[in-house]
């Protein structure tokens, strides 16, 4: 009996340790290692955060990692000062700062973050409805969460789910994953643990 409980207790350590080593930690909280900077908008670490700040020239700006992403369970948490309308892409590429793919939307209260936006193609996929909006904490840390499975895309903010949406043309993108600050100016939006936990 001892030989079977020790057999088990190994086989659920390598478990959780597997587990543990799928989480990737894409901001390492010291520097912009494993991302590119698109344009010319601030892109910073202070006190641990990574920040996104516009820039004199007032444009869009992305900031993406290095490595493609295809399936995945991706949480952040996110601090929105002055305007904060940004957004997370997903199986995105680029040319400059025009970026190919799909956005789930950081923005202003009732302006639909969570929702799903095809740049440069459909627009708006999917809004979430009126009564969701309440789940942005203007000016305070949000967590959001998105996992992207194939063709499908669901999103969460603080815990409520926002969308889902299964689109074939989603399910054929490659590409990386970017944070966005909008054009405009006067953005600024903080991020923190940046995790993402690949899917089979």
């Amino acid at each position: 009996m001892r030989n079977y409980t020790l057999l088990f207790a190994l086989l659920f350590a390598c478990f959780i340790g597997n587990s543990q080593q799928q989480t990737i930690d894409l901001f390492n909280g010291e520097n912009l290692d494993g991302w590119i900077n698109h344009g010319s908008e601030k892109w910073y670490v202070e006190n641990g955060l990574l920040v996104c700040e516009s820039g004199p020239k007032a444009e869009y700006g992305y900031l993406s990692t290095e490595k493609n992403y295809k399936n995945f369970e991706l949480t952040l948490e996110f601090k929105q000062e002055s305007d904060g309308n940004s957004g997370v892409f997903i199986r995105s590429t680029f040319e400059g700062t025009k970026v190919s793919g799909w956005q789930v939307e950081v923005a202003p209260p009732n302006r639909h973050t969570g929702g799903i936006y095809e740049s440069y193609g459909r627009g708006w996929l999917i809004k979430p409805d009126a009564e969701k909006e309440k789940a942005l904490k203007m000016g305070e840390w949000n967590t959001l969460k998105i996992v992207a499975n194939g063709p499908s895309v669901t999103s969460w903010l603080n815990g409520v789910e926002m969308v889902h949406i299964s689109d074939k043309k989603i399910g054929q993108g490659e590409g990386a994953i970017a944070l966005q600050i909008h054009d405009g100016g006067g953005i600024k939006v903080k991020w923190r643990n940046i995790k993402l936990k690949p899917l089979q």
